[in-house]
């Protein structure tokens, strides 16, 4: 039998850091798989720039669905708060790669070449800012930094909507030509920043 209280309880066999470990490793599978493809030489004559693009997608969708984390919580009744870090991890660490990707393997960390594509193409502006955001919301995402900095800690984080924000206006300047794929992104960056605004109806009694 088991003890008062705990009938009925399901556990789990794994601890809650557990899943975000399993969770973050998880996600990295993705961007392992075309690094390895890229190695074999099966993406094609251009594998650093399948890549580079590649992962600033895989960051652009981590973020959205830790941002996603409390409008499902407050609509849907569904918490998953437990994996919003592992998730913003997650966009960090592609954003990181896309930006390794773009700044060494493609430009050799050339700095009057870097220097010139800055300077010349506003898009990579709104991409480096919106990766230095990213940046502090890591280094301040530990239970550590989250007790130093108490309230203020809140404050902070609430720059991830305007990552969200710089990372739409990277997104959709990134191309010459006309591609929709951007602009999804964008609607459901509006989506989720709408649902932050609206709260849930409180229900009627009968």
């Amino acid at each position: 039998m088991p003890p008062a209280g705990q009938a009925g309880r399901k556990t789990s066999r794994f601890s809650p850091l557990m899943r975000q470990v399993l969770l973050y490793a998880f996600g990295l599978v993705p961007g392992l798989l075309d690094i390895t493809q890229g190695v074999l030489g099966t993406l094609g004559a251009n594998p650093v720039a399948v890549c580079l693009h590649a992962f600033g997608r895989y960051a652009f969708r981590f973020l959205l669905l830790s941002l996603a984390i409390t409008p499902v919580r407050r609509f849907i009744g569904v918490n998953l708060i437990l994996y919003r870090r592992p998730l913003g991890l997650l966009a960090f660490t592609y954003a990181a790669a896309h930006v390794f990707f773009y700044v060494g393997a493609t430009r050799h960390f050339e700095g009057h070449i870097l220097w010139r594509d800055f300077t010349s193409r506003p898009f990579l502006t709104f991409g480096f800012l919106a990766f230095l955001i990213l940046v502090v919301l890591a280094a301040t995402s530990t239970k550590r930094t989250i007790r130093a900095l108490g309230r203020k800690w809140a404050v902070v984080h609430r720059f991830v909507y305007a990552a969200l924000v710089l990372a739409c206006v990277h997104y959709s300047l990134a191309f010459k030509t006309w591609h929709i794929e951007p602009f999804i992104y964008a609607g459901m960056a509006v989506v989720l920043l709408g649902l932050r605004v609206f709260k849930k109806p409180a229900r009627q009694s009968v």
